[in-house]
């Protein structure tokens, strides 16, 4: 039975009912992920947790290490991804407290090269038009909806660098521009998880109206974490009810995605990048 991987909050892995809870460090070869690992049971399933910014919120949204984050999780066996994280309104109908289930990302961050595993003798191309899962979007969509939660079907996720909030400038050209919500992380997780074929899909928590809409407050660190910790139990009852309804064997077309993605001959593949890359692309050896 394969596990199923849990990015967010520190406060995300205090769910009841998780259980045989255990630290667990491990070493990749593209570096130190943003923890250790927090292996353990949850509604019959193997989950893997991690803090995206580590215990005590020690790193910046730029310097999170999405490769060695995602291989870790590969390497432990998982091919499910649920994240959550805190997003910024750019629309009116999304609220404070709201979820959304987004289905597209902008990408408006210059960290490119760091979002791939490919690189360095090996080239591969996925498919990335639908970046998040649909299948698990769903799951998460329906778990979202039975616990009342006032949730949005699909929406567009714009993944600037941070750490600094937006200007108001940039604010209002994206609600213009009629993207849904913004966030500092979500997009490297989304590609690298697509790269090492884990389904991948996000509950975007909605804690304010980032600073376009001038009757508001603009957004700051004390508004995020009093409507973080609001969404944050509300996460937590979507993510137990979700985790119950995801098979226990990945079958889904994005655990398949490096079917005729690697353009770069097997036989050429160099050594080193083979045992790099070996939880990525082991099945094909």
């Amino acid at each position: 039975m394969d596990k199923i991987g849990i990015i967010g909050g520190s406060g995300l892995y205090e769910i009841e009912g998780f259980t045989a809870q255990e630290w667990a460090p491990v070493e990749t070869p593209f570096g130190a992920p943003s923890d250790e690992f927090l292996t353990g049971q949850l509604s019959g399933r193997d989950v893997v947790f991690l803090p995206r910014h580590g215990r005590g919120h020690r790193l910046m949204p730029s310097e999170l290490n999405h490769r060695a984050n995602i291989w870790a999780m590969k390497h432990l066996g998982v091919s499910w991804i649920i994240s959550a994280s805190a997003v910024g309104s750019l629309q009116p109908q999304y609220a404070p407290c709201n979820i959304v289930l987004i289905d597209q990302f902008i990408d408006n961050t210059k960290q490119s090269t760091t979002h791939t595993f490919f690189g360095d003798g090996i080239v591969g191309h996925v498919a990335f038009a639908d970046p998040i899962c649909e299948e698990l979007r769903r799951v998460l969509l329906s778990a979202a909806v039975e616990t009342g939660v006032k949730t949005h079907d699909r929406g567009t996720y714009v993944n600037m660098e941070g750490p600094a909030f937006s200007t108001r400038a940039e604010s209002l050209r994206n609600q213009k521009m009629g993207f849904d919500v913004i966030g500092m992380t979500n997009l490297g997780e989304a590609r690298c998880a697509r790269e090492a074929e884990i389904s991948y899909a996000t509950l975007a928590l909605v804690t304010d109206y980032d600073c376009w809409k001038v009757e508001e407050e603009p957004v700051s660190v004390k508004t995020v974490i009093a409507n973080l910790q609001k969404n944050t139990t509300s996460a937590k009852e979507i993510i137990r009810k979700a985790i119950s309804e995801i098979p226990t064997s990945p079958a889904w077309p994005s655990q398949k995605s490096l079917d005729h993605a690697i353009m770069t001959t097997m036989s050429d593949w160099p050594s080193e990048t083979l045992e790099s890359l070996r939880p990525i692309i082991g099945r094909f050896l």
